[in-house]
């Protein structure tokens, strides 16, 4: 009897980061081009973006989170700086159900260079001649459900899906 259990237990998940990378980084200091003097109180926001692909080789994938900050001063909106990133991994992944793959991909992957990308902008942003901006945690969950969300709402309203 346990020889059957073991036989129809699924294998469990292995997932490995074969490499990570920065594909492109841009940060503009526009305080500095400007030459605005004085007190500023910064109002930063975050964008995040992410995409997977297949790669050739079997069970290997490539995530890529794509961030853009915007730091603005409050009461005036003048632009600070902005900061552009796309960090990627490489992924091996084995045993994920093909009906949990999508999901997997785009929120545990996510989850894995989180902390990378967290420390690049910290030094990016110190470096740039600000204080270092540690990123808040991010619900890679909450940001799927509320993509698959808003494809659901477009699909509904007959509109092509982006």
């Amino acid at each position: 009897m346990a020889e059957e259990t073991a036989a129809q237990a699924p294998a469990p998940v292995k997932m490995s980061i074969l490499a990570q990378f920065i594909r492109d980084m841009s940060f503009e200091n526009i305080l500095v081009q400007k030459g605005t003097q004085g007190e500023v109180t910064p109002d930063v926001k975050v964008q995040v973006n992410l995409d997977a692909k297949k790669r050739p080789t079997d069970n290997q994938y490539e995530v890529v989170m794509k961030l853009e900050v915007n730091s603005t001063s409050k009461g005036s909106d003048a632009t600070l700086f902005v900061l552009e990133l796309e960090y990627g991994g490489v992924f091996q992944i084995e045993n994920v159900p093909d009906d949990q793959l999508h999901p997997f991909l785009l929120i545990e992957c996510p989850r894995m260079l989180f902390p990378f990308v967290r420390r690049i902008v910290s030094d990016i942003t110190r470096d740039g001649g600000f204080p270092p901006l540690n990123l808040e945690t991010i619900d890679f969950m909450q940001l799927y459900r509320a993509e698959a969300a808003r494809r659901l709402e477009q699909q509904a309203e007959g509109q092509p899906v982006s």
